[in-house]
C-alpha cells in the first residue's frame, strides 16, 4: 500500500508508484518563462576524484529545463584546481545552451569581495557549505535570470533526472505554489543510515518537547521526515531574506529561517526517490572537530540559538534535563531501529549505534554549554537586502568577479 499519511504542521508530497519522469520534465519545460529554475551545486575540488560527482555530471548533461547550473567551488585555491572543475562541467548546459557557471570561492576576485564585506562589518563567515550556497544564491540574484533556485550536494551516489525533477517541481510549478520544498527519501542499503536524524536530531526535538512542552518551531522541525536532507527548492525571494548558518547547522538554520519567513501553507515535503546513498562521515567518537560529532555539535548550537530567539531560557540544568531526556528517548529507538533491521534483514550492529548515541549525548552537553558561556556566538551570514542596503553596488561586484574569473 503506498503510504499517503499527512502527518505535521506542513503538506507531505509522496511518491506514490512509479514517477514519470518524462511528464515532469516536460511540465518543468512549460512554466520555464515564469518559473526559470536555477540548479545550486555547492562542490569541493575533491568531490572530482569521486564517481559520485562523475554520475552528477553526466546526468545533468540531459537535463532539459534548467536555467542556470551554478556551481559553487570550495577547496580550489590555485587557478589550475578551478579549471580542472571547469573542464569537468564542460557538457553541462542550460535552457538556453549557456555553460554551467562557476563562482570560484578560494580566488582571488572572491576573496577581496570577502574582505569587503568583513570590512563593512558584514561578515560571511569561514569557508564551508553554508557561505558556499550563500554566494551562489548572491550570483543568481545578481544574474535575475531565475525565479526558483533548487539546491542539492555533489556527492550523491545514486543520482537521476527523477529527484532533481521531483526537488523542482512544487516550487516550478504556479498551480502549486509553493515557497519551498525539503527532500525526504529512505537511508538504507544492507544496514540502516542516516545516524544523526535517526538517533540525534529526531530523538532531541522530541526530548525537547517532552521538557519545554509543545512549541511551534520544534512543531515545525520534526513535521520533516528528514529536516537534516540537503536538498531543497526555494523561490528566489526566500535566498534574498533568509540568514544562512555558515557552519553544519546549515539545514536546520535553513528550516529556521523558513518558519520565520514563510506561511506554513506554502511548505512542503516531497519525496525525492525510495532511497539514497551518499558519501558518509565517520562518527569522529574521539575528535570533536571533524565528522558526525562536529556535524552534531553544530546542529545543537543551532536549534538552541533559534529556540532562545522565540524566548526560550536555557541554563546548565535545564541542558541536564534535556540531556536526559534526548538519552532516553534516544536509547528507546536504537531497539526500535534493531527490531525494523531485523524484519527486513538488515545488518544492525548495537554496539555501534551506543556508541554512536554517547558520542552525540556528549556533543549535545557541549553544545549547549557552549551556548550558556556564549549566548551570541558565531552569527548567521547577513541576509542578501543587508548587504544590498549596505553596499548597495556589491552584487554588481560579484556578478562580474563570476564572469571575469570565467574568462581568465
Amino acid at each position: 500500500m503506498a503510504d499517503f499519511h499527512q502527518g505535521g504542521v506542513i503538506t507531505t508530497l509522496h511518491r506514490l508508484g512509479r514517477t514519470d519522469v518524462h511528464r515532469l520534465e516536460r511540465e518543468l519545460v512549460s512554466y520555464a518563462d515564469t518559473r526559470p529554475i536555477a540548479l545550486v551545486l555547492p562542490c569541493l575540488h575533491s568531490e572530482l576524484r569521486d564517481v559520485a560527482l562523475k554520475g552528477i555530471i553526466e546526468t545533468l548533461k540531459g537535463v532539459p529545463y534548467l536555467r542556470q547550473v551554478v556551481v559553487s567551488v570550495s577547496g580550489a585555491e590555485r587557478r589550475e584546481q578551478f579549471d580542472e572543475l571547469r573542464d569537468a562541467f564542460e557538457g553541462v548546459r542550460t535552457l538556453t545552451d549557456e555553460p554551467a557557471t562557476l563562482v570560484w570561492n578560494g580566488g582571488p576576485r572572491l576573496r577581496r569581495l570577502y574582505e569587503k564585506l568583513r570590512t563593512e562589518g558584514l561578515d560571511p563567515g569561514d569557508d564551508g557549505k553554508g557561505r558556499s550556497c550563500w554566494m551562489a544564491y548572491g550570483y543568481v540574484l545578481a544574474s535575475e535570470a531565475s525565479q526558483v533556485i533548487a539546491l542539492h550536494d555533489c556527492d550523491i551516489r545514486d543520482y537521476g533526472r527523477e529527484l532533481l525533477a521531483r526537488l523542482c517541481y512544487p516550487t516550478a510549478n504556479p498551480l502549486l505554489d509553493y515557497e519551498f520544498a525539503k527532500g525526504y527519501y529512505g537511508r538504507a542499503t544492507d544496514r540502516l543510515y542516516g545516524r544523526v536524524t535517526r538517533l540525534f536530531m529526531t530523538p532531541l526535538l522530541r526530548a525537547m518537547k517532552s521538557v519545554i512542552g509543545s512549541h511551534p518551531l520544534l512543531e515545525f522541525i520534526d513535521s520533516f521526515r528528514y529536516p537534516l536532507a540537503g536538498e531543497c527548492s526555494m523561490a528566489l525571494d526566500l535566498a534574498r531574506i533568509n540568514r544562512v548558518p555558515s557552519h553544519w547547522g546549515l539545514e536546520i538554520g535553513v528550516l529556521a529561517e523558513v518558519y520565520r519567513n514563510c506561511s506554513l501553507r506554502r511548505v512542503c515535503q516531497v519525496e525525492l526517490v525510495d532511497n539514497y546513498d551518499h558519501k558518509h562521515q565517520e562518527l569522529s567518537e574521539a575528535d570533536a572537530s571533524r565528522g558526525l560529532h562536529r556535524m552534531v555539535l553544530d546542529i545543537t548550537a543551532s536549534l538552541i540559538r533559534h529556540l532562545a530567539s522565540y524566548g526560550v531560557e536555557f541554563s546548565a540544568g535545564f541542558l541536564n534535563t534535556v540531556t536526559s531526556a534526548y538519552v532516553r528517548i534516544a536509547q528507546d529507538a536504537i531497539s526500535s531501529y534493531g527490531a525494523d533491521a531485523a524484519l527486513n534483514g538488515l545488518s544492525f550492529d548495537r554496539h555501534e549505534e551506543e556508541v554512536a548515541l554517547e558520542t552525540f549525548s556528549r556533543a549535545l552537553r557541549a553544545g549547549g554549554l557552549g551556548f550558556v558561556r556564549d549566548p551570541m556566538g558565531a552569527p548567521p551570514i547577513p541576509n542578501w537586502n543587508r548587504v544590498s542596503a549596505a553596499l548597495p553596488e556589491f552584487l554588481d561586484e560579484l556578478l562580474e568577479a563570476v564572469r571575469d574569473d570565467a574568462k581568465a
